[in-house]
């Protein structure tokens, strides 16, 4: 397991860290046993990055996460994020959903609190709401670094730019397929000393060959993915699921990229993921050919 600093907040985390969504049954029924094995072989592995959401299960992830990491608190670094989806991104309701995202996670503090899909609310309110809260409850020790996630540069500039975040999670945006972030965000995040939480490696399930089922709703992408699959030939492994490798290498191994997460929901599925931690990248031609092949062409979502 490779480990590095997340940016300039002083905590020392694995470059692999386990994402909690699939924990709250959000891309398919998780029995909670198998949740807790996860968690367990996870910590086997020397994960140390825990990443969840109130919005993941409903809470399940929170509570699964909690239970499962008991006992180990002080060896991990735990991220969660505010507020739930449909709440408005009030002061009150920031504290609201970090207390309760203590009680589910069973501990005092939470080591990166993240304002969740920023593109759901503006600029001015999560500042003036959930952002002032983050500040007051970093003043009282309940968390240690904040963060802001969304997919695009422009939602996440303006944040960047105040000089008070620590973090910023955006997905889909370094993957073999579009590596956008290398352009327009990592120049940024260098700029202010921001650690980048990379979401999604696998571009939601695509370069694995088993796209979430939401994904089947955008045929657009779904096309467009499916040909740049076709130019990766050349990276793909033999027998199933022949790109995993290649993705999660390509995003373990890039410099501007602090953690990785890997959602999983199985132990053999984390313990999978943790072999590529090593190191490792792609052979430096084929890096290339990567970004050649898609420089200047971001995936465009409707």
């Amino acid at each position: 397991m490779e480990y590095t600093w997340l940016g300039r907040t002083g905590i020392w985390v694995s470059r692999l860290g386990l994402g909690g969504a699939p924990l709250g049954g959000d891309f398919g029924y998780t029995a909670e046993e198998d949740a807790i094995r996860t968690i367990h072989a996870a910590l086997d592995e020397g994960i140390t990055f825990y990443d969840t959401a109130p919005l993941y299960g409903r809470g399940e992830s929170e509570r699964r996460m909690g239970k499962g990491l008991k006992g180990n608190r002080d060896k991990v670094v735990l991220a969660s994020k505010a507020v739930m989806r449909g709440d408005a991104y009030t002061y009150a309701n920031t504290i609201k959903s970090v207390e309760e995202s203590l009680q589910r996670l069973q501990t005092d503090w939470i080591d990166v609190m993240q304002l969740h899909e920023a593109e759901s609310t503006t600029f001015n309110e999560s500042m003036e709401g959930t952002i002032e809260a983050f500040l007051k409850l970093k003043e009282q020790g309940k968390i240690r670094a904040i963060g802001v996630n969304a997919r695009r540069l422009e939602v996440l500039e303006p944040y960047i730019r105040t000089g008070l975040l620590d973090t910023v999670q955006t997905y889909c945006r370094y993957t073999l397929m579009d590596h956008s972030a290398r352009e327009d965000l990592f120049p940024l995040t260098r700029e202010y000393n921001i650690a980048v939480i990379n979401g999604s490696p696998l571009h939601m399930g695509i370069l694995a060959d088993t796209p979430a089922g939401f994904m089947l709703n955008h045929a657009a992408i779904m096309e467009e993915t499916e040909a740049r699959k076709e130019q990766l030939r050349f990276l793909r492994a033999p027998g199933p699921h022949g790109l995993v490798e290649a993705a999660m290498r390509f995003s373990l191994t890039c410099p501007d990229i602090a953690v990785t997460l890997s959602g999983a929901s199985t132990p053999d599925m984390i313990k999978h993921n943790a072999s590529f931690c090593d190191g490792k990248g792609l052979a430096e031609s084929d890096q290339q050919m990567v970004f050649d092949l898609f420089a200047g062409k971001p995936l465009v979502y409707h």
